[in-house]
């Protein structure tokens, strides 16, 4: 199962659209700081945080950006 399909049905299950390309693209880069800034296990839970806000996944992006500036 590819990364998509599995997404796919997972969006399906719990009742929400599945990310376009660019929110996919903002997202994992926002995992990507926030494992690179911190700890691995910070990454799904920036996610998960992140999923909660309703935010716009590239302005979630920016923000992660800005936790660890230096």
């Amino acid at each position: 199962m590819t990364r998509e399909e599995w997404l796919r049905a997972f969006c399906e299950r719990v009742g929400v659209e599945p990310p376009s390309e660019g929110e996919v693209e903002a997202l994992l880069e926002l995992a990507a700081i926030a494992a690179h800034d911190s700890e691995r296990p910070a990454a799904p839970l920036a996610c998960w945080a992140a999923g909660k806000t309703g935010r716009d996944p590239g302005e979630l992006r920016q923000i992660a950006r800005e936790v660890n500036p230096g």
